[in-house]
């Protein structure tokens, strides 16, 4: 008896094992429907290694451990980096600074100090544009004018003055005190040891939390400050960080100052000549 096969036929077949495909070479064409890849062909030398990368290419390409922390935004979104200050003092503190001391930082108050001021001089160009519209069309005589527009200018140099005012004000840091220096003509100088800080904190309204800027608010052994409430500062979360690690960790900021830059990647060495034959 013989066994039929699925197509019902009797008859008995030889059959051979059926022998595994050749696998294709590198440089034959890619199997119908599937998408193109690319090779990469490695310098002589370096073989099996990821591509050489150019020092040029990543020239002044450092680490930056801030950038691990948190997103690069201020304000709401931002996360906690620490505040890019110069790195030696400017003229306007360079004065008020004992050569004992550890400069490490100044800052300027929020531009939202200056809201109140660009809104009295927005409304004072306002005004004098109204009545001047109206004086020209009453035919009165120029004296009026005359005396409208020496008021908006009076206003203006006023707001002005604010200005430069708010240009001249510096928040001082060091390794041994906090200073705020005020004032154009008549300069104002409040400082604080942080050895007497027995209490830092800052607040932010919902307008601050998304402008990014608080107000500091200080308080000392004495019962007389001359340095408490600071408004208005930028970046005041990196801020206090920076104060209260200058208070408790102070030597953890010199060995940090002290630390050198490290490239990212190393340069890569020249490659060794051929020998000759």
């Amino acid at each position: 008896m013989t066994d039929s096969g699925a197509g019902g036929s009797g008859d008995n077949k030889d059959t051979e094992p059926l022998e595994p495909p050749a696998p294709r070479a590198p440089s034959d064409s890619p199997a119908p429907g599937a998408a193109p890849t690319r090779e990469f062909t490695f310098p002589p030398g370096t073989a099996g290694s990821a591509p050489a990368t150019a020092a040029s290419d990543i020239d002044g390409v450092r680490f930056d451990d801030g950038l691990n922390s948190g997103l690069s935004g201020g304000g709401l979104l931002g996360g906690v980096r620490a505040p890019s200050v110069p790195d030696v003092p400017s003229p306007i503190s360079a004065r008020y600074l004992f050569p004992t001391e550890k400069y490490r930082g100044e800052w300027r108050r929020h531009w939202i100090h200056l809201m109140p001021w660009y809104v009295v001089g927005t409304l004072a160009t306002f005004i004098m544009g109204l009545i001047s519209g109206m004086l020209a069309k009453s035919g009165v005589d120029n004296t009026a004018l005359t005396v409208t527009v020496l008021v908006w200018l009076l206003i203006l140099g006023f707001v002005g003055w604010k200005i430069l005012d708010w240009y001249m004000d510096r928040f001082i840091l060091t390794n041994k005190r906090i200073m705020l220096i005020q004032g154009v003509i008549t300069r104002s100088v409040a400082m604080m040891p942080l050895g007497r800080v027995t209490d830092m904190k800052y607040s932010q309204t919902p307008m601050g939390r998304m402008l990014n800027y608080g107000e500091f608010i200080i308080e000392s052994a004495g019962q007389d400050q001359a340095l408490r409430n600071v408004p208005h500062l930028p970046n005041p979360n990196e801020l206090y960080l920076q104060m209260c690690e200058e208070m408790y960790e102070p030597e953890a900021v010199d060995e940090r100052e002290a630390e050198p830059e490290e490239d990212l990647i190393p340069e890569a060495e020249p490659a060794p000549k051929p020998a000759e034959a």
